[in-house]
């Protein structure tokens, strides 16, 4: 009899329609809410994305597999898993969520799970949206190293960081298998997509970072592995029914009968070479959350690094992004996994460091080194398409919604900054970010980055960054809250045109709560 290994994950949901992943340890059909999906093999592994069509408000759901009853487990003290269609009031959202275990701090979404089990459904969020580093593939558990070396046993793959699609099934089983977690994402629809450490960390930095790698002898393996694993894991949950109908991939996956594996990899393979230019996959989405829209954008994959042309996101991509923020919805939310709007003197430092990249010999071959020791890759060390991104909210913000929130991570200290263009705009403009879930920043580092946000060093870098040629920003824009430090789960909370930023503790106090939008004129 077939077992269940990981899930389920509630993923896509819409009015009348979801979408529930699983792993299990051997073939099988998969039934939830009377829909069966067969499942497929990717190596050892065993998927189901079964689709689940004409829902009402509310659908309890169990999970058989070959018909026998798997999910909920006998005796299971959690609340029941329930698929709700009904309006989207609140929206938790966070990133870096290392594994259990780690050394890092109390476990925030673990956390946040334990309190939302003794609460009514009608206090639970509507959605979950994690914005990168939902593993960490250079920093396993100490489990996981020892179970690499006895593994590997004398082979040259790189010492306590995983290579290949099972070892990365690891890190997930890791991450996701605590009781609290998956209780949690089978009750609370989740979108993600990926940041560095999900693939390695400083993925995609530069040009010069990609050729450092590709000279590395287990490096194909090693993105291969990556990306074939986050499309099973996470990625193919964010498609909608409509968009998995019409994804010529997954109808590859569904029609093959043996592993398809070695398919994926070649698939991984080309999604890679997005960065010279050539199209061959978007991770980029788009949700409907009731009265909000979601975008998600790929800041890691989409990036074209050629130094006299970098950008964060292709000129295609970015146009369908451009696209999607036209519509009838009150509040737009576009997923980043880096932020838009950082601390001003490490925004400057930024711009002013990819100038210096892009100079001969020693200097560019210095500040290359800089780039990489502290991580300059974000929005801002892509100063073309920082200044699209600034004129497209701008634009957005005009379009007739009343916020227009930027919702991001991975810098390790949250807080709140609103944006102000020349021109007065009609929505409210945040950058909103919550980081991290479960990764905290040592003690030592937080007065840097207090420092960073104070006006003497955003004066200094300024001064700088115009001395070397960065052109004025088309945007400015004031921490509002923060910065906060620790293990934190934030929630937008949607009451008519207004919205309300919430940064909730590990220890569940409420840290922050900024209220954005405008009175109805």
């Amino acid at each position: 009899m077939a077992k269940l290994v990981l899930g389920p994950l509630l993923r896509y949901v819409d009015a009348s329609s979801a979408t529930v992943w699983v792993e299990t340890d051997a073939s099988c059909e998969v039934t939830i809410a009377g829909h069966t999906t067969r499942t497929f093999q990717a190596g050892r592994q065993h998927f189901a994305l079964v689709r689940l069509e004409d829902l009402g408000p509310r659908t309890e759901y169990d999970v058989r597999l070959d018909g026998e009853n798997v999910w909920p487990e006998p005796g299971s003290d959690f609340p029941k898993p329930v698929i709700r269609t009904g309006e989207v009031r609140q929206i938790a959202f966070g990133s870096c969520r290392a594994a259990p275990h780690q050394p890092v701090g109390p476990d925030a979404l673990d956390a946040f799970a334990q309190r939302l089990m003794k609460l009514p459904e009608e206090a639970w969020p509507q959605a979950l949206i994690l914005l990168g580093d939902q593993v960490y593939a250079d920093e396993p558990t100490e489990a996981t190293k020892q179970w690499l070396r006895d593994k590997r046993d004398g082979t040259k793959e790189p010492d306590g960081e995983v290579v290949h699609f099972g070892e990365y099934a690891r890190l997930y089983h890791e991450t996701w298998g605590d009781p609290e977690i998956r209780w949690l994402l089978s009750v609370v629809p989740t979108s993600m997509i990926f940041d560095d450490h999900d693939v390695r960390d400083d993925w995609n930095t530069s040009a010069v970072w990609r050729k450092e790698m590709a000279d590395k002898p287990w490096w194909r393996d090693r993105i291969r592995g990556a990306i074939s694993s986050y499309w099973v894991y996470q990625h193919l949950g964010n498609l909608g029914p409509e968009e998995l109908a019409r994804n010529p991939l997954y109808a590859k996956v569904k029609a093959q009968d043996t592993d398809v594996l070695p398919l994926l990899e070649e698939f991984a393979e080309e999604a890679d070479k997005e960065v010279e230019g050539r199209k061959s996959t978007w991770w980029s989405f788009r949700r409907e959350f009731g009265r909000a829209r979601l975008l998600m954008v790929d800041t890691r994959s989409g990036r074209i690094l050629d130094e006299g042309k970098r950008q964060m996101v292709s000129d295609e991509e970015f146009e369908w992004i451009e696209r999607n923020t036209e519509g009838d919805f009150d509040h737009l939310l576009i997923g980043s996994s880096l932020p838009w709007l950082m601390p001003h003197s490490l925004s400057h430092l930024q711009s002013i460091n990819e100038i210096g990249a892009r100079k001969p010999g020693w200097q560019g071959k210095a500040a290359e080194g800089i780039r990489q020791a502290v991580d300059l890759e974000h929005w801002p060390a892509f100063r073309e398409s920082f200044d699209r991104l600034s004129r497209m909210i701008e634009k957005a913000a005009n379009n007739g919604s009343a916020t227009v929130c930027v919702l991001s991570g991975d810098v390790h200290h949250s807080y709140v900054a609103e944006a102000e263009f020349p021109r007065p705009t009609k929505a409210v403009v945040a950058q909103l970010v919550c980081s991290p879930i479960h990764n905290e920043a040592p003690k030592f580092l937080r007065p840097g980055f207090r420092l960073s946000w104070s006006r003497p060093a955003s004066w200094v870098f300024r001064r700088l960054a115009t001395l070397v040629g960065v052109p004025e920003d088309l945007v400015h824009w004031r921490k509002t809250s923060g910065p906060h430090f620790g293990n934190s789960v934030a929630l937008l909370d949607f009451d008519g045109l207004r919205a309300r930023y919430r940064l909730i503790s590990a220890a569940g106090e409420e840290t922050a709560s900024v209220l954005l939008g405008r009175e109805p004129q």
